[in-house]
């Protein structure tokens, strides 16, 4: 059974960094991908970052040139660099395990696509 532990995370203040960092247990699959999601307080789960099947990464409009997807293959692990965060980044951050490349599609993430999630880790923004 895949298993996904991720580790990050924290409490910034606004411009500040963090990373945060997920890595897979027994992963089988072929082509997989991976993706970064988000959810706030009484927010939809949203799509941060993303690598397909090939390795190409895919961001978030509100993310663009503050976010940095990257992963370490040999240590079958996904990474999130997080610089210039603003309050509104603030949420649970979920690491995720897309078997089917098809939770990102078209410039759209679908979460309910997604087979394995990550337990989730806090990031919080104070302004």
């Amino acid at each position: 059974q895949v298993k996904v532990v991720q580790s990050g995370g924290g409490q910034v203040q606004a411009g500040g960094s963090l990373k945060l960092s997920c890595t897979t247990f027994r992963v089988t699959y072929d082509d997989y991908a991976m993706a970064w999601f988000r959810q706030a307080p009484k927010m939809q789960r949203e799509g941060v970052a993303s690598f397909d099947a090939k390795g190409i990464p895919n961001y978030a409009d509100s993310v663009k040139g503050r976010f940095t997807i990257s992963q370490d293959n040999p240590k079958n692990t996904l990474y999130l660099q997080m610089n210039s965060l603003r309050p509104e980044d603030t949420a649970m951050y979920y690491c995720a395990v897309d078997r089917y490349c098809l939770a990102y599609s078209g410039g759209w993430y679908y979460p309910q696509r997604v087979d394995v999630w990550g337990q989730g880790t806090q990031v919080t923004v104070s302004s």
